[in-house]
């Protein structure tokens, strides 16, 4: 087998391993002394269903190379994000981009992803099952992709505060749990 086919190959075996979301895409037309160069931009998404996840923009002549350099800027840009149970989020959180504006909560099992579009294609390419999201402000998608990663950088696990504190992660998921019962109004009696 030739050197070419095996590295094909392996491409073709690491390629599934990404789920890549096409956000949008947009004409944009540069004016010079010419007349207009027509090009496309793309807004792309990518993450491993696992807890990693970037994103990319890129311009290009064409709309099929304009999607394959955001792809390529995302898979270099990706960030590891800690999951709760592998499904949700460990806490509530706000992302802030320009005007667009993001908020994030929990949800428990059965939920389902309660996102608009660019939020729930960032969502679905980290491999979150149950989350509800509202964007406030602008609707742009770019403004709404940055601030929700915004959010995500902020994102916690019980391990890494309890390390930062000195103390058990029990302890501090512990706190957690009492602070959902009396946010609920439910009394341990």
């Amino acid at each position: 087998m030739a050197r070419g086919q095996v590295a094909e190959q392996q491409a073709e075996r690491e390629e599934p391993e990404f789920l890549e979301r096409l956000v949008g895409i947009n004409r944009v037309a540069k004016t010079t002394k010419g007349g207009r160069n027509m090009a496309f931009a793309a807004l792309v998404v990518v993450g491993d269903g696992k807890g990693r996840v970037g994103y990319g923009h890129a311009k290009a002549r064409e709309v099929p190379e304009a999607i394959k350099k955001a792809t390529e800027q995302a898979r270099r840009k990706m960030i590891r994000v800690p999951l709760r149970e592998g499904r949700t989020l460990h806490h509530d959180v706000k992302g802030r981009d320009g005007a667009g504006r993001v908020f994030m909560r929990s949800a428990p099992r059965g939920t389902g992803i309660i996102a608009g579009g660019p939020m729930r294609a960032v969502f679905e390419a980290i491999g979150v099952q149950d989350i509800v999201a509202k964007a406030i402000g602008s609707n742009n998608p770019y403004s709404m992709v940055n601030a929700t990663f915004n959010a995500l950088e902020q994102m916690q696990s019980p391990r890494h505060v309890a390390a930062r504190r000195n103390k058990k992660v029990s302890d501090i998921v512990s706190n957690r749990e009492e602070t959902m019962n009396a946010d609920a109004g439910v009394s341990e009696e």
